[in-house]
C-alpha cells in the first residue's frame, strides 16, 4: 500500500469520507479561494467520540476515515 502524502492524508474532499468526521473548516462560511494555499492543520475529530480518535481507537482524519473497511465507518460506535 502506497503511503499517503500530507495533502492526501488531510484532504477533507476525499471520496467516501465517513459522515462522522468533523473539522473546523466545515463551520467557516467561506468559499474556496484557489489563490490561497490550503492550510490543513490536521485538526479533525469524530462526531461519535468528540475526540481525535474514532470509536475503533484509530485516528480521525480524512486519510483513515475514507476507508469503508474501517469497522466504524459511517456506523459510529464499534461493539
Amino acid at each position: 500500500m502506497k503511503a499517503l502524502t500530507e495533502d492526501d492524508r488531510f484532504n477533507p474532499n476525499r471520496p467516501g469520507l465517513c459522515s462522522h468526521l468533523r473539522w473546523k473548516g466545515m463551520f467557516v462560511p467561506a468559499e474556496d479561494d484557489p489563490t490561497v494555499p490550503r492550510g490543513h492543520g490536521g485538526l479533525f475529530w469524530c462526531l461519535d467520540t468528540q475526540t481525535c480518535l474514532g470509536p475503533d481507537g484509530g485516528l480521525a482524519e480524512p486519510g483513515t476515515c475514507s476507508s469503508p473497511t474501517r469497522a466504524c465507518h459511517g456506523k459510529g460506535r464499534v461493539e
